[in-house]
């Protein structure tokens, strides 16, 4: 149950956020093909050499973390609007899908540290699993959003690109 004096929208910093995590994530996998190249070396005994993309990767997860933590600790403070269901099953999709989300942003950028840094073959492994699912998260999340601009039209979406209340 929202809270009453919940938000009637998102900060400017919250949107901000969100969309700067989106466009981290997104660079995280179109330019992935580095650091898995890196990854390969590595595990093959041989020096993964210096590589900008490498370093990108590793201070994009960074990010994406920090971004992360940083909206949960606006969530507590400020607040958000409360949620707009076209169902109650959508609703519990919405909510699971952004603690998904959330976990995934922080536990990902901790498996590739442990992975990268530590040399642990499982944390590399986890991580890749991670990967798929948080790629399918993303995109139900996608799915969901435009769902309720051109399916349901009640400004779901408005709500992550301008700032109110």
């Amino acid at each position: 149950m929202p809270a009453t004096n919940a938000p009637t929208g998102y900060s400017r910093l919250q949107i901000g956020l969100h969309w700067l995590a989106f466009a981290l994530i997104a660079q995280q996998y179109l330019f992935k093909d580095s650091m898995s190249a890196a990854w390969d070396r590595v595990t093959d005994g041989l020096e993964a050499g210096f590589d900008p993309l490498v370093l990108t990767h590793v201070a994009g997860g960074a990010l994406v973390m920090i971004f992360a933590l940083w909206r949960l600790v606006l969530r507590a403070r400020r607040g958000v609007p409360p949620p707009i269901e076209a169902s109650k099953v959508q609703g519990v999709l919405a909510k699971l899908a952004h603690v998904g989300l959330y976990a995934l942003m922080i536990l990902m950028p901790v498996s590739g540290s442990v992975a990268w840094f530590g040399g642990v073959e499982a944390a590399a492994q986890g991580h890749n699993v991670m990967k798929i699912i948080l790629l399918a998260l993303v995109a139900l999340h996608v799915a969901g959003a435009l769902y309720h601009q051109f399916v349901l039209h009640d400004g779901t979406l408005a709500r992550m690109r301008k700032a109110q209340g």
